[in-house]
């Protein structure tokens, strides 16, 4: 089905959302949205009027997942909804599509299908989850896990942020801790349009993207354990030094993914992203280091594999160089494949409308990621220029985001309509 949507009304409301939390930027345009903070109260209570505008009856869950719902007389309100979202906060200094386009989006798809005479025979839901970006409470997707039952919600609420504020009290200082539940596995399709981060659909010169899976993630936590000694007391042949060791280890790990790459899958990615080195002096040999590793694919097994060599450097090093070392892996993802029946309707939706689609997949992780879990669930994407993202020169083009809009708008139609 073809809907038109209006890419004025869609700009007006991703540039009145930018003005919320406004950084001055050097290039682009930034802004720093955090949950629960006053920026947030504000995005959010505009998001509440743009739906309550839409004729749209809105719900606010105890972890403050916004949900307004669509149920026109063509629908039976007892059928399972077709929904649609994404986030309103953002990262620190990150840009202004990243969340909100995929929220405006769902919105503009309703207002859209309201403007086109559509008459789904469900109702229709548009979400915005609290705390994607993970910034302030938890490591992300915070309001989707809650909404999927990955996490209660008396767990999230009583998360804390560096100052020891809790979820529950930033919520009630925003007015946005609601009652109840969201409950994603109540809805018949899910779907979420964001921006790529990432060249694929710029380079192919191609509007928007269907993804066909969300990368599976795994993070490691690597300790290394040398002796800590004097720079220039010790000669080199004396040494235990951590961070010599940890070089390797990056390397390593550098070269594990990029034999996946060429061997068999080359959307691997293995990432050594953060060191911290003690006693962190100049004038000291490393004692000890602590590193955090990313290993991303959309297969399971490349995975592994990077994780095994990594141990495999782990142990290496322990008996070339005398260090102690160990690896855990607290957080562990599986990829996450999307919906065969969404999917396709997107492509028929594009190509109705007259609209370019291809097949991707996702290297980030997204919401989509957990309602994936529980219900059919499908990612879009529109093109990100040069693929800046979670930075203030994040751009998508207004006509990328009208196009890809329109897609989401067409597939949710159809799907509400069978």
């Amino acid at each position: 089905m073809d809907i038109p949507v209006d890419a004025d009304r869609l700009r007006a409301d991703i540039e009145a959302n930018a003005a919320f939390g406004d950084v001055d930027a050097d290039e682009g345009r930034g802004r720093t949205v955090l949950c629960g903070s006053d920026a947030n109260r504000r995005a959010r209570e505009r998001f509440v009027d743009g739906l309550e505008d839409a004729g749209l009856d809105v719900t606010i869950d105890a972890v403050g997942n916004i949900a307004g719902t669509w149920t026109p007389d063509s629908a039976d309100p007892d059928a399972d909804p077709v929904a649609a979202g994404s986030h309103l906060d953002s990262v620190p200094e990150g840009g202004i599509f990243d969340g909100p386009l995929g929220a405006y989006a769902a919105l503009e798809a309703v207002r859209a299908m309201q403007d086109a005479g559509v008459d789904p025979a469900r109702p229709v839901e548009v979400v915005s989850f609290t705390e994607e970006e993970g910034q302030r409470f938890a490591d992300g997707l915070l309001g989707s896990s809650v909404a999927v039952g990955e996490r209660s919600a008396e767990e999230a609420l009583a998360l804390t942020d560096d100052e020891g504020t809790t979820l529950e009290s930033a919520l009630d200082g925003i007015g946005f801790r609601g009652e109840g539940v969201l409950d994603a596995s109540e809805w018949d399709a899910w779907y979420e349009l964001h921006v790529e981060q990432d060249t694929t659909l710029e380079r192919a010169g191609v509007p928007v993207g269907v993804v066909t899976t969300i990368t599976g993630i795994t993070h490691c936590e690597v300790e290394i354990e040398g002796e800590a000694n004097h720079a220039g007391a010790t000669s080199m042949g004396e040494r235990t030094d951590a961070l010599a060791a940890a070089a390797e280890f990056v390397l390593d790990v550098e070269s594990a993914a990029n034999d996946v790459v060429g061997a068999s899958s080359e959307s691997a990615v293995g990432t050594v992203g953060s060191l911290t080195v003690s006693p962190n002096a100049t004038n000291v040999v490393p004692g000890r280091v602590e590193a955090g590793v990313d290993v991303r694919d959309v297969e399971y097994g490349s995975m592994e594999t990077i994780v095994a060599a990594a141990r495999d450097s782990l142990d290496r090093l322990e008996r070339e160089r005398g260090v102690e070392a160990d690896l855990s892996r607290p957080f562990d993802l599986t990829p996450t494949p999307m919906s065969d029946r969404l999917r396709a309707a997107a492509h028929d939706a594009g190509e109705a409308a007259g609209i370019d689609t291809v097949d991707l997949h996702s290297g980030a992780a997204h919401d989509t990621m957990y309602v994936a879990d529980v219900t059919d669930a499908a990612l879009l994407f529109a093109p990100s220029r040069g693929g800046i993202s979670h930075n203030s020169r994040e751009w998508t083009d207004w006509d990328d985001c009208a196009a890809a809009t329109r897609v989401m708008a067409g597939a949710m139609a159809d799907v509400a309509t069978e």
